[in-house]
């Protein structure tokens, strides 16, 4: 899989590589000895887990000790309970949750408590928490610890929703989540993990609600995020060879979503691709899909195509899980659909 190279935003040469798990690290650490008011909590992230189930805190418990890297008892309802709580009376909570799938199990501090309650008191409390899961489908975890279910929580006001690709953003979207005065559920894709780019040394922050273009094109815009970016260009890259030229937007975070950015592309191509994870039945895709046709109906050439996940609870065999998700191959057919639609 292709890493978008995302250097244009620092606006200097990356000087180091450093992989996707390791870039979330530093980005804890780092804002950790920036606000003592930052601390990790979750299942395992530390004398128990060496660093939680994919390492992301390992380390920072050696640093920064037990008062800030919190292990708990296995109860998702009270880490996030907790959580907001602590970002109430002025704390910076960085709650880590397992597996995306076990957010089930929070929904009312989540949905109810979290997202509400700068609202409700006017203004007058925030709840800067951040809650990092993964999600996405790892190979052989089957349908409860394989879901991609960022789509829900784009549907709550009062949430911010961020799905990071590259080790870059992953770095530079976690310390602003981190500072952010609203909750911020952070989805991590378990594929991208061990996914290697460049991660500039010097302190840097990607702001939430952008999106970037990661691929210059004129033929079709390809939306994506988190493992179908990666395929995007991909399959951009096969179908340059055919003259056809895709423009790969990465969304970086599905709420706030960067219209702004997608229908100028959109308004340049004439035809647009939505490629995501998620379930194809409304997934984020699908709002997108609808702001489009709103927005620049009169711009597009051909129909909005969407390349998702089945309907259908995620596999164990790896075999099946590759035909229920969405493959590099049918966003290269979706795009020569739509090219071949017009040419006729």
């Amino acid at each position: 899989m292709r890493s978008p190279d995302a250097a244009g935003d620092s606006g200097a040469a990356p000087e180091r590589i450093l992989t996707y798990a390791a870039a979330l690290n530093e980005a804890l650490r780092e804002e950790m000895e920036r606000d003592a008011a930052v601390f990790c909590i979750g299942e395992d992230i530390g004398v128990w887990g060496g660093g939680g189930i994919y390492g992301v805190t390992r380390g920072l418990r050696d640093i920064f000790g037990a008062e800030r890297v919190r292990d708990t008892p296995v109860s998702e309802e009270g880490i996030v309970g907790l959580s907001v709580g602590a970002a109430l009376v002025g704390l910076r909570p960085v709650a880590e949750i397992m597996y995306a799938d076990f957010l089930t199990l929070a929904m009312d501090p989540i949905v109810n408590q979290a997202a509400k309650a700068r609202y409700m008191f006017g203004g007058q409390a925030a709840v800067p928490m951040v809650l990092r899961t993964n999600n996405g489908a790892p190979g052989g975890k089957a349908a409860q610890h394989s879901q991609s279910l960022e789509t829900w929580f784009m549907h709550i006001p009062g949430l911010r929703v961020v799905t990071p690709a590259t080790p870059y953003d992953a770095k530079g979207l976690l310390k602003s989540a981190i500072r952010d005065e609203n909750p911020v559920i952070f989805f991590e894709h378990k594929r991208l993990y061990s996914l290697k780019g460049p991660v500039p040394a010097e302190d840097y922050t990607v702001p939430i609600g952008v999106a970037t273009v990661c691929r210059l094109g004129k033929h079709v815009t390809v939306v994506a995020n988190q493992l179908l970016v990666g395929q995007a260009l991909d399959a951009a890259a096969t179908l340059a060879e055919e003259g056809i030229g895709l423009e790969v937007i990465d969304v970086r975070t599905i709420s706030p979503l960067d219209m702004a950015t997608i229908s100028a592309s959109v308004r340049k191509t004439g035809r647009l691709v939505i490629a995501h994870e998620a379930n194809r039945t409304a997934g984020w895709g699908a709002e997108v899909a609808a702001r489009v046709a709103e927005l620049d109906f009169h711009y597009l050439d051909a129909p909005i195509l969407r390349v998702a996940a089945k309907d259908a609870p995620i596999p164990f065999s790896e075999t099946l899980e590759r035909a229920v998700l969405p493959q590099t191959a049918e966003i290269v057919a979706a795009a020569r659909a739509l090219v071949s639609d017009q040419a006729g």
